[in-house]
């Protein structure tokens, strides 16, 4: 049976779906105005939507799960969805993360294992691991980033020059498997 598109409405939305329609829910629900937040409600929207979306992409690249990958990606950066702030992030939205899939109920442990891990550790893109969920949602917000207009004074200003190398080569990789200019780095 053909099941009709839903855009987002009704009971009849996927596991991961839900917790994207949460995620947007806590960003347009937000009671942190602008002028409080570290970056604007509308970069909360269009990052979150930009990562899931490459998740997707990328899930498929790598031959991943794609709801793993969607859920890592609309999660990553909770933390600062809800209040913010960026300081400790990664480990801050693992920490609600886990209580958002258990509250859910539509995740098993295993799931909820990986989807943390790789939120706790996003941050940390200057270390390469063996993880694949890990590697995937380093690389994603990376790319994401790379695609908005001055991202990269944003990098040379506030990250020392080995970890700004670091996203460098991880756009530049991203490009690459993506069959995009790897001289491109980020967007002008």
């Amino acid at each position: 049976m053909i099941k009709d598109f839903h855009h987002f409405k009704g009971n009849d939305l996927s596991r991961t779906e839900k917790i994207q329609l949460k995620v947007v829910e806590l960003i347009l629900k937000s009671e942190v105005p602008d002028e409080k937040r570290e970056n604007s409600i509308a970069w909360e929207l269009k990052h979150s939507a930009g990562c899931c979306q490459l998740g997707r992409i990328l899930a498929q690249k790598r031959k991943l799960d794609i709801e793993l990958c969607e859920t890592i990606s609309v999660l990553h950066d909770i933390y600062a969805v809800i209040e913010g702030k960026y300081d400790q992030h990664a480990k801050k939205s693992a920490e609600i993360a886990m209580r958002m899939l258990e509250d859910s109920g539509d995740f098993d442990n295993e799931e909820i294992r990986i989807i943390t891990e790789a939120i706790a550790n996003h941050s940390d893109k200057q270390i390469r691991t063996d993880k694949p969920y890990v590697e995937m949602i380093k690389d994603i917000d990376a790319f994401d980033c790379s695609l908005y207009q001055n991202a990269k004074g944003f990098y040379i200003l506030h990250k020392p020059k080995e970890i700004y190398d670091e996203y460098v080569k991880r756009i530049r990789n991203v490009r690459k498997e993506l069959g995009l200019d790897e001289k491109e780095v980020f967007r002008e």
